[in-house]
């Protein structure tokens, strides 16, 4: 089965398209400035090896997705004879509660998912728009959502549970969610076949733009630092992380701001922006911190403060670690946080070696030979995931 997996954002569409009688990746590509009113979009599509853009005004998610075919089936340059040849297309879709794990887009799903846009503001009304514009526009390719949510399901009560009166938890879902499930998960397996052992216990450091740490034993997520919503946990790049509820009547107050203008400002400039005043970009943070620039140093050391404390509580929580993993933009490629995280870590088994770290790239030990804990980077990818459970919905009809 060839198999299209969609990442959304309100204005841009990014595809791979995998065989998954190989699990080859085909072609990958991505559209921005979506629906923006006199703006073209750039569109380009990388298929066995080369590169084809184009420029054109693309009006909403369904012509995005029109295009992206249109390319791979393009007589000369696509990679399929026909839009036959998709088998489905997989969302990375993010939140939709008690709706979770994979399932085919029907209608309930997207009221669900719609319902809950509060909580995802960023993720789900995009999600929930293209859903209904490519059922409309390919109603022959069946559409699976593949939620984030899902991998955590295995988290204990006592994990995942706030201590809320109980009818909010049994009756309106207020529990901790946790999310980067596609990523967690990749890591779980990807680690298990780089150490020939599926009983590990893991901590996986997801970090980028948005960031989380899952603690993993046996495969299976049972803790991650994300809450109700992808708000929670550490500080993103602009969003606040953990925050005590109780600060934000005292921000109205002081301020004038109405809850929703709070709630905004906290999604959108807080984090490592909102503490730098400069970026929430680490890459930009690194260099400043570099010159001086003193609040970029401070957000910097924030970041890692907030990744070693939820580190040293899945220690405590799985009884030890086998492996430390560090994934995603940040975690693949910043030798500083990497090394500041793990910075005195003897006590828990962990033997840092500095040398591999700085010089490191793609799948890499960056732990000594002589550690108990091994600390590793690991690309992750979380499309092939996505691929492969919406091949798995699809023939389950589920």
């Amino acid at each position: 089965m060839k198999v299209l997996v969609a990442n959304l954002g309100s204005t841009s569409f990014k595809y791979r398209l995998f065989d998954l009688s190989d699990e080859s990746q085909m072609a990958r590509g991505g559209i921005d400035r979506i629906g923006q009113p006199g703006a073209e979009s750039s569109c380009f599509a990388e298929i066995a090896g080369q590169r084809h853009e184009l420029s054109q005004v693309v009006p909403d998610h369904a012509a995005a997705v029109s295009i992206c075919l249109q390319q791979l089936t393009d007589p000369e340059h696509g990679c399929l004879k026909s839009v036959a040849e998709v088998g489905g297309i997989g969302f990375k879709a993010v939140f939709a509660g008690s709706m979770s794990g994979v399932r085919i887009v029907s209608e309930p799903l997207l009221q669900k998912m719609e319902d809950l846009s509060d909580i995802a503001p960023a993720h789900n009304p995009p999600y929930v728009r293209a859903m209904r514009q490519l059922q409309q526009a390919f109603p022959e390719i069946p559409l699976v959502a593949a939620l984030e949510t899902g991998f955590h399901e295995t988290i204990p009560f006592e994990h995942r549970a706030y201590a809320v009166p109980w009818e909010w938890y049994t009756q309106h879902e207020i529990r901790r969610w946790g999310f980067h499930g596609a990523s967690h998960r990749f890591i779980a397996g990807r680690t298990a076949q780089l150490l020939g052992r599926d009983d590990l216990k893991i901590i996986s450091c997801h970090l980028g733009g948005s960031a989380s740490v899952c603690a993993i034993r046996n495969g299976e997520s049972i803790a991650a630092s994300m809450g109700m919503s992808p708000q929670g946990g550490l500080p993103n790049n602009n969003r606040v992380g953990d925050f005590d509820a109780y600060a934000i009547p005292v921000v109205m107050k002081a301020t004038g701001l109405s809850f929703e203008q709070v709630l905004s400002e906290m999604s959108s400039r807080g984090g490592l922006l909102g503490i730098s005043g400069l970026s929430g970009d680490c890459r930009d943070l690194e260099e400043a911190s570099a010159g001086g620039h003193e609040r970029a140093e401070l957000a910097l050391r924030l970041f890692e403060a907030s990744i070693r404390s939820y580190v040293g509580s899945w220690l405590a929580l799985l009884g030890g670690a086998d492996v430390l993993v560090f994934t995603g933009g940040i975690g693949e490629n910043s030798d500083r946080i990497r090394a500041n995280v793990c910075r005195n870590m003897e006590w828990a088994g962990l033997e840092f070696c500095s040398e591999r770290n700085a010089t490191a790239g793609g799948e890499s030990v960056i732990s000594k030979d002589s550690s108990r804990v091994q600390a590793w980077i690991v690309p992750t990818n979380e499309e092939i995931v996505v691929a492969r459970q919406t091949a798995e919905a699809i023939n389950a009809g589920t």
